[in-house]
């Protein structure tokens, strides 16, 4: 028996004898006790924290998203936030982490509500304050909120845009991003001193509210995020056509309330919301997979759109952070368009025809170059661009906001891939003397501004809508828009391929792979030539140590390559421009085909 399997098996048998019959995770496992590959699968590690805190399949098992898990991560974040609190006596109590409190929010899936209500009691024991919202909410507004309730932490119980069998737990700080840094390894540090089993403080919510520990955050923030997301507005109603058809799908997720309460305080006429996903399903029947990055997302959206005509698609995951767009066109016009709708794996995906109506699925590149744009000169036109603006993006995505920055004097600046490590970039550029204009990843996420401190769903969505509202004012539309910043930068084109390789095996395999691409420093990839090599592992220059890779091919051709932190994948990220749509497209597959050819002989 390996090393490995021994400890899984090891595990297995001490959770088996310490859970109690008639347990529902007891029961799980005795239908695994003759799958030594499913206890491997469950007790290989222990869950860690990765791009956005806990994250992982729920069930039970070491690797899992369970009440043990979630109890031992909440105690360990109480001890960091009570060391925090002693480490600074000359405070007044009033000031300290541990009077300040804790903002708790959760999102549609299983056991999410029982998480958050499980931390509330753990942290509650441990004497701090809990801030709990009493419905799912998004996690922009968790991040809002942590700032305006003054609050030490916040934690969202959530898997973000992950398959329904997963759940997660986002951690944030005071500064209403998610943690990171020394904050991050001191919270891990204090969670694995634990033993799992252990009886935490526990102190329930009767008793917590007589002692002023357990509070509830509801309307008065609901009331103050809705304020914040309509001061975002660009341009006058005046300069708007507020009767632009759109659809929009929460992918029955958290972002149906605020969206609708926000669309309509916008004044649009013609907003549509996707009703067979308006309301919460844990098991997303209708989805499947509900990340917006996905095209096949917007099935039921594109059919609704095709009925209304809607000239616009918008989506959100289930917590809200993340946002997509499709663009409605003419049934053969977006075949030839660099970046044009293809699923996440890169392969074409056709929009059924029945109504002259096809959508274009537009990706965080596209999305994030044209929202730079509109803020930018809306901004300007208005005398309201900062003049020490500054956009942040992550090293994996594409160029073409850059140069839209770079046209408007804005400065640009970089940041590992993740919004703990974009948004945590803010307070560093602020002590520099710059204002977060924006800042975007290729993976669909966005934050608008600096109040909210993470990808802001919510905000972007209404944002989209008001761009799309502004160009049918001038007779154009989103893909005009876009069009217009290709003639004028250049056509990008850019694809991102997903290696899905689950479980210690393919755990395994990833390691091989990158040990390969940094061992072996190809010099080309079919006739692409290498022109430089950035391993960011041990760091380079401002930005930290993350395991990435990213090749140089010259002329604006390029590629990454990291595994993710949040699912089993290793994700690649190709980029190309060229004068003309074809061309950059043609260059990004042939690039896609040489470097697969690498990926592949490694087994």
């Amino acid at each position: 028996m390996d090393e490995n399997l021994k400890r899984a098996a090891e595990q297995y048998e001490r959770w088996l004898s310490v859970i109690p019959d008639g347990d529902p995770l007891k029961e799980e496992l005795l239908t695994i006790r003759e799958k030594p590959d499913a206890i491997r699968e469950r007790f290989y590690q222990e869950i860690t924290f990765g791009t956005a805190g806990l994250r992982g399949i729920s069930g039970a098992g070491t690797n899992r998203m369970n009440r043990f898990t979630v109890g031992r991560a909440t105690q360990g974040i109480a001890d960091y936030i009570l060391a925090e609190d002693a480490a600074h006596p000359e405070r007044k109590r009033e000031e300290t982490g541990a009077f300040r409190g804790v903002v708790l929010a959760y999102d549609c899936r299983y056991h999410s509500k029982e998480f958050a209500v499980l931390a509330a009691e753990i942290l509650n024991g441990n004497g701090i304050r809990t801030f709990l919202f009493p419905s799912m909410r998004t996690t922009p507004e968790l991040s809002f909120a942590i700032r305006r309730l003054g609050a030490i932490s916040g934690i969202n119980m959530t898997a973000s845009h992950n398959p329904k069998e997963y759940n997660g737990y986002k951690v944030y700080w005071q500064d209403g991003a998610q943690i990171n840094g020394s904050v991050g390894d001191g919270m891990q540090s204090a969670i694995v001193r634990h033993d799992l089993f252990e009886p935490f403080p526990h102190m329930d919510a009767a008793e917590a509210k007589a002692a002023g520990l357990y509070l509830e955050a509801g309307q008065d923030i609901d009331e103050a995020y809705l304020s914040y997301v309509l001061s975002m507005q660009q341009r006058p109603d005046s300069a708007l056509d507020l009767t632009v058809p759109i659809v929009y799908t929460p992918l029955n997720g958290a972002g149906a309330i605020p969206m609708r309460e926000v669309m309509k305080a916008r004044g649009f006429t013609d907003f549509a919301i996707v009703k067979e996903q308006a309301e919460p399903d844990p098991a997303f029947t209708t989805v499947g997979y509900p990340n917006p990055e996905d095209p096949k997302a917007f099935a039921f959206a594109e059919k609704l759109g095709q009925r209304n005509g809607a000239e616009v698609l918008i989506a959100t995951d289930p917590d809200g952070d993340r946002m997509a767009v499709e663009i409605a066109e003419k049934t053969a016009a977006a075949k030839d368009v660099p970046g044009s709708r293809s699923d996440i794996a890169g392969n074409r995906v056709p929009a059924e025809d029945k109504t002259g109506i096809q959508y274009r699925f537009l990706n965080g590149n596209q999305t994030g170059a044209l929202l730079i744009d509109y803020l930018a000169s809306s901004q300007k036109a208005a005398g309201k661009l900062p003049a020490n603006a500054a956009m942040i993006k992550s090293i994996v995505t594409g160029d073409l906001g850059r140069a839209i920055c770079e046209s408007y004097g804005i400065r640009v600046f970089e940041a590992l891939t993740g919004f703990k490590n974009i948004c945590g970039t803010i307070p560093q550029i602020e002590r520099q003397g710059y204002t977060c204009f924006f800042a975007y990843e290729e993976s669909i996420g966005c934050a608008p501004g600096a109040a909210v401190r993470d990808k802001d769903g919510v905000t972007a969505g209404m944002l989209v809508a008001e761009m799309a509202a502004y160009y049918r004012k001038k007779g154009k539309t989103l893909g005009d828009a876009l069009d217009t910043l290709y003639r004028k930068y250049g056509y990008y084109a850019e694809d991102q391929v997903s290696l899905v390789l689950t479980g210690a095996e393919g755990s395994a395999r990833i390691r091989r792979i990158m040990d390969a691409f940094r061992k072996e420093k190809p010099g080309h990839f079919g006739a692409f030539v290498v022109q430089t090599v950035t391993d960011y592992l041990h760091g380079a220059g401002e930005i930290p140590a993350s395991n990435v890779l990213k090749f140089d091919l010259g002329n604006g051709t390029w590629f990454a390559m990291r595994p993710s932190g949040t699912e089993p994948k290793l994700k690649f990220y190709y980029y190309a421009v060229a004068e003309d749509g074809a061309a950059s497209r043609e260059t990004v597959q042939a690039l896609e085909t040489a470097v697969q050819k690498l990926v592949e002989s490694v087994k």
